[in-house]
């Protein structure tokens, strides 16, 4: 990942492995017919409206703000997307887990089933195109996926594997399963380990992060 030069308008984007395989088919089946856009690299608090020379500089930091480089892990990029939302709309889409945080002993296992208020209208609504959640160390856990979206994307990431390292992991689902670990030597002389799980609605962008703690019963 790098920087990109913004003194001029660039667009900068990459293929995918899946995007280069039908690009190079040549039929025409590599057709573009959908995509979003986000604001990760932009830091609201530089607007500046006491800027000595006028409001025509308000925004002066934050247009000279270098951009990101295009790559494709959708896990690490486009966090913060743009969305659309109906005309009128006078309270933002938000998440509700039904869970302020998560408690589980080793080897439980817990079903998140994520709802958005206040979304196209209604006053809560599963939203079909699912949602993303990311555990931030997934080696607390024995088993955690995403079920009710089968698209390539998902299933990519829903049965992707790591190493036993401190890293996390993305999955994408209407539903959410978690499977604490039953491995003792992870705890070492702690009774407990914690960290976080970040869910976001695909369609509405609202996100929520709630703290996970894993609780030694062996």
């Amino acid at each position: 990942m790098g920087y990109l030069d913004n003194s001029i308008v660039t667009v900068d984007a990459i293929l995918t492995k899946k995007g280069r395989e039908l690009l190079a088919r040549g039929d025409g089946s590599f057709k573009i017919t959908q995509f979003a856009l986000a604001d990760d690299e932009i830091d609201y608090t530089l607007y500046n409206p006491s800027h000595p020379s006028g409001s025509a500089l308000y925004g002066e930091a934050i247009e000279n703000m270098p951009l990101l480089e295009a790559f494709p892990d959708e896990t690490q990029i486009m966090k913060y997307k743009l969305t659309t939302l109906p005309r009128g709309t006078s309270k933002l889409p938000v998440l509700s887990l039904g869970l302020s945080s998560i408690t589980l002993n080793q080897g439980a296992s817990l079903a998140i089933t994520p709802e958005t208020l206040n979304y196209l209208g209604s006053t809560s609504v599963f939203e079909t195109d699912g949602y993303t959640a990311t555990i931030a160390d997934v080696r607390v856990l024995n088993a955690f996926t995403g079920v009710g979206i089968n698209t390539e994307d998902a299933e990519r990431l829903n049965t992707s594997t790591t190493v036993g390292t401190n890293v996390s992991k993305t999955v994408i689902g209407t539903s959410i399963n978690l499977v604490a670990t039953s491995i003792n030597t992870l705890f070492g002389s702690n009774t407990s380990l914690s960290t976080t799980i970040t869910v976001i609605g695909r369609g509405s962008g609202a996100r929520l992060t709630i703290p996970v703690t894993i609780t030694k019963t062996n």
